[in-house]
């Protein structure tokens, strides 16, 4: 694997034909990552985690028509299809709050995927609004504003045009401004930026 967590053909061939300590490997190193998006993408524990367990699955068995390249953006691409794969198919997915089980964490010195996301969480009503936006504008905001990735990067994973990418963004940005307007500054009232002059 090279140092930007990119395999080569042979690598990947080798991995398919033989699972071993490079399976582990790259389950190991991309884990956080993917449980990171599917539970922004899903809102829960229980769901994001058999997300990344399918996503996995997908990885393991189609490594072998894996074609050198980015690497970390074939999981994203991966996940937000299995995701919107899983959408489609129900006709309503549970979204229960981001904060579903914190009372059943149980105190260890290991970080666990799971505890990273709930401990670099969103406030409650940030959570809330970013699981009212429709799965499409979601994945897009969580790919952009959460995961970093430019348009080109979302587009290529969605598979859809750059102009859709960036109103989907746009349509979702929209919502969320609308649905925290709660949280803006009251009239003549400002935020508070810091010390001013030091």
């Amino acid at each position: 694997m090279t140092d930007t967590g990119e395999l080569s053909t042979d690598e990947a061939r080798v991995i398919a034909a033989a699972p071993s300590l490079e399976w582990a490997d790259i389950v190991t190193e991309h884990s956080a990552r993917v449980y990171r998006l599917a539970y922004r993408l899903t809102g829960n524990r229980q769901d994001a985690e058999d997300l990344t367990q399918d996503v996995f699955v997908r990885v393991f068995r189609s490594l072998d028509r894996y074609e050198p390249g980015n690497f970390p953006g074939w999981l994203h691409r991966i996940t937000t299809n299995l995701f919107l794969d899983r959408a489609r198919r129900s006709t309503r997915i549970r979204m229960d709050g981001f904060s579903e089980g914190a009372e059943e964490r149980i105190e260890s010195t290991e970080v666990r995927p799971e505890h990273a996301v709930h401990d670099a969480g969103f406030d409650p009503d940030i959570e809330s609004a970013l699981l009212s936006l429709p799965e499409e504008f979601r994945v897009a905001v969580v790919l952009c504003d959460v995961e970093g990735l430019s348009y080109e990067e979302i587009s290529s994973v969605l598979g859809i045009k750059i102009g859709t990418v960036r109103s989907r963004i746009h349509r979702g940005r929209t919502q969320l401004r609308a649905a925290l307007a709660h949280r803006a500054p009251r009239a003549g009232r400002t935020r508070f930026l810091g010390a001013v002059g030091v």
